[in-house]
């Protein structure tokens, strides 16, 4: 038992990879099979030996047997045709008992069941009526019934083996697409969170970098002259450091381990800083002026966080490209969410490159603006100037009752 469980693996497989030789073996077999039930079989006649028209009808159903798949009804109805001739002129069927029980399970397994049942069942009664009318028997006659039974079952067990096949085949189908749609859903996810990643490192580098720049270049020219304001300077310089460092230590804490040490536990910034960032910009030669309309309220924190960075983000490129440095802030609390608006002079001839999606900014900016659900548009405006407007989604919900 062993060795069989062994060998017939191989034996399909060798089979799949040849299925011409495989066919062609198998119509021998049957060929050899029926020479050989002519003589010793439970309907051979005794003394009886063979004839040029028994070894004619063997290499006829090894040809049958080997062609049944390229035209499953075609071959079937042949058969048929062949059994009831058979039957008509000798009162034997034999051979192509066997051939057509086989051809009925081929035409099942590749054809739907109504095609499979009624080519089985016009088959089948071609024989039946044959062997009534032509030898005598019976319409009761066990022999008849029994061919009638053997054709009936190839075609049953042909039609299970083929639901199985569709069974199996939607199975591996929906394992496949639901293996593809993980794989999909798991680029996307990490898709989402480079694009986070950049965003963060963005925001948090751009601006100190740019402040650190100003710093340095202003204590570099008064560090003989003027050493005081030397001092400021680079006390502005380790300041914006400070902020860096730590800030970019929040943002590498998406991308630690489990088992990594515990990072900081600060908030992400919010709005509550802008304060911060107005002397932080005001340092680097850009003065702001801020203007709120409306109360202002605590808001959800990713809401919080878009607002804080489309504001830092706004006032650095205010201060690259200004060709003034004063910046204009709003900010509106209303009862469905918050508007920002930065406003700056842009220098002649950069106020329509300033919009156009050079560098990563404004795209970060939108990105931010639509994670939330908001919106964000950025341009040039009229009289030289360049505007940022955004708007992002917080209902006000105090006083309502649950």
């Amino acid at each position: 038992m062993a060795q069989l469980n062994t060998w017939l693996p191989r034996v399909r497989a060798a089979a799949a990879r040849h299925p011409q030789v495989a066919e062609a073996l198998l119509g021998a077999f049957v060929g050899v099979a029926s020479l050989v039930s002519v003589l010793v079989g439970p309907r051979s006649i005794p003394g009886r030996s063979l004839s040029p028209r028994d070894v004619l009808v063997a290499a006829a159903a090894a040809l049958l047997i080997t062609l049944r798949h390229h035209w499953p009804v075609p071959v079937l109805g042949v058969v048929a045709a062949g059994a009831a001739w058979a039957v008509a002129t000798s009162g034997e069927i034999y051979v192509l008992t066997a051939v057509s029980v086989i051809c009925a399970y081929t035409v099942a397994t590749r054809t739907g069941r109504t095609t499979a049942w009624a080519a089985g069942g016009a088959a089948a009664l071609v024989v039946y009526l044959a062997a009534v009318v032509f030898t005598g028997q019976g319409w009761d006659s066990s022999e008849s019934l029994e061919d009638l039974g053997w054709m009936g079952m190839g075609v049953a067990v042909g039609d299970a083996v083929r639901t199985r096949r569709a069974y199996v085949a939607a199975v591996k189908d929906r394992a496949l697409r639901a293996e593809q749609s993980r794989d999909e859903e798991a680029r996307r996810r990490v898709t989402e969170e480079r694009l986070h990643i950049a965003r963060e490192l963005h925001d948090v580098v751009a601006h100190h970098i740019a402040l650190i720049s100003v710093q340095s270049e202003v204590a570099s020219h008064v560090l003989r002259r003027e050493p005081e304001q030397a001092e400021e300077a680079l006390s502005h310089v380790r300041d914006a450091v400070r902020t860096v460092l730590e800030e970019l230590s929040t943002v590498l804490t998406v991308l630690r381990r489990d088992d990594d040490p515990a990072a900081s536990t600060e908030p992400a910034p919010g709005l509550a800083r802008l304060g911060g960032l107005l002397d932080s910009v005001a340092a680097a030669g850009l003065r702001v002026e801020h203007r709120q309309n409306g109360e202002a309220r605590p808001l959800p924190s990713a809401v919080d966080l878009a607002a804080y960075r489309i504001v830092q983000e706004s006032l650095t490129n205010a201060w690259r490209h200004g060709g003034a440095p004063i910046a204009h802030l709003s900010l509106g609390y209303t009862r469905t969410g918050l508007t920002i608006a930065v406003e700056n002079r842009v220098e002649p001839g950069l106020a329509e490159s300033a919009g156009r999606p050079t560098g990563h900014g404004l795209t970060g900016m939108r990105e931010r603006a639509a994670s939330v659900g908001g919106t964000l548009d950025a341009g040039p405006g009229a009289g030289g100037r360049f505007a940022v407007r955004a708007f992002l989604p917080a209902p006000d919900n105090q006083g309502v009752s649950t």
